[in-house]
């Protein structure tokens, strides 16, 4: 414990957003800062008028100046309170159901700014986002290994966000060396992941309850899907009975672990997947007259910036435009957004266009955001980021 505290003074207009529970300030937000600031180091944030706020982590290189750990005077931010805040998220998490895999740690919204952890059954991944909690990384892994001694954990911080940070990429074991494929279990099924070279942390957990949603539609179904990925939401398809399941992603590699899903869990005779450039092939078979009893988008994030905005709601639009297309009368379209900048309202919103384009009314079944391990904090805009909608498409 240092025995002088950086002291961060906010301005008075951006005081009750803060006050209020965000956990980010960014510098121009600050009216003055007495102590020499290093980054990384921790510091006591107080309101214009000297009323204790939190202590969080500085960074003067980032347009995030201050991000809040604590609002607890008290709260001594050091190896023992990581232990505490993953102990309490393991303890959130057990509570909800999410015990073999989970996101155990969701940044901000678990009130450990930029710190992604993500379990795989006794395997763990982390994320350090920025360069205060980089800092704690030691006492991260320490924590993990305190509370569940696990059979490992790695590193998968080859983001370009930390550079923002002034953080190198990088990725590695931070455990000793294991093998990083590895069989997840979920809603009955197995799948592989990589862990070293999968997108993101190696998995998309954020999906596993909306991958339960589809169990009545899918039944006796002739299924479409595209950005399939590694598969799993046309293997559950295939699972819960559909009578056919054709999956296309670009990445070929991506296809060949989707067939080694398949094989996983004898399903290769209903479910196969191709390489193939969804937005190309789903235009085509629209001029072809294809049609599906159930057709399943999950594309990519179409931006990360504001500026973008506009060019992925033309994204979002053409493709569900594309896949409406395909859905035979009364069939289903099952359909994604992991656009942050995207809202709930604006993604429906983009929906209804693609529907009133192609001339055909749509009916709700089901509107829902990530699965609960993924907590949604109120005013924190970025923790509802997942959109996940089935409509019948009359």
């Amino acid at each position: 414990m240092q025995p002088f505290m950086n002291k961060i003074y906010l301005k008075r207009k951006i005081t009750p957003r803060v006050v209020n529970g965000h956990p980010w300030i960014f510098n121009n937000e600050v009216e003055k800062i007495e102590g020499d600031v290093q980054g990384g180091e921790i510091g006591e944030v107080f309101t214009y008028d000297k009323k204790f706020v939190g202590k969080g982590y500085i960074n003067p290189k980032s347009q995030i100046l201050v991000r809040l750990l604590t609002r607890n005077k008290t709260e001594e931010i050091n190896e023992q309170f990581f232990q505490k805040k993953i102990s309490e998220c393991w303890e959130y998490r057990k509570k909800l159901g999410y015990t073999e895999n989970c996101r155990l740690v969701f940044g901000e919204a678990d009130s450990l700014p930029q710190l992604i952890i993500d379990k795989f059954n006794d395997y763990f991944v982390i994320q350090t986002l920025a360069l205060g909690i980089d800092v704690w990384k030691p006492a991260i892994v320490n924590a993990i290994n305190t509370v569940f001694k696990p059979k490992g954990i790695y590193e998968r911080n080859d983001v370009p966000v930390r550079e923002l940070e002034g953080l190198p990429q990088q990725k590695g074991f931070l455990s000793a060396p294991f093998d990083t494929k590895i069989i997840i279990n979920e809603n009955g099924l197995k799948f592989y992941v990589d862990i070293e070279n999968g997108q993101k942390t190696g998995y998309f957990l954020d999906q596993q309850d909306n991958r339960r949603a589809i169990q009545h539609i899918v039944k006796g179904a002739d299924v479409l899907g595209a950005f399939t990925y590694t598969g799993t939401f046309e293997i559950h398809a295939a699972h819960y009975g559909a009578k056919s399941v054709l999956g296309l992603d670009i990445s070929a590699n991506a296809v060949q672990q989707a067939n080694a899903n398949a094989a996983l869990n004898n399903v290769q005779d209903i479910c196969r997947f191709e390489a193939a450039n969804a937005f190309d092939v789903l235009k085509q078979w629209g001029k072809d007259g294809r049609q599906y009893d159930v057709v399943m988008l999950d594309p990519p994030a179409f931006t990360k910036s504001r500026e973008t905005i506009q060019k992925a709601i033309t994204g979002y639009k053409e493709i569900n435009l594309r896949g409406m297309k395909l859905v035979k009368p009364g069939g289903f379209l099952v359909t994604s957004s992991c656009t942050n900048l995207v809202d709930p309202d604006l993604f429906r919103q983009i929906i209804d266009m693609a529907a009133k384009d192609t001339r055909r009314k749509i009916r709700q079944v089901i509107f829902q955001a990530q699965a609960g391990d993924h907590p949604i904090i109120r005013g924190m805009d970025n923790t509802e980021y997942l959109k996940f909608l089935i409509v019948q498409v009359q």
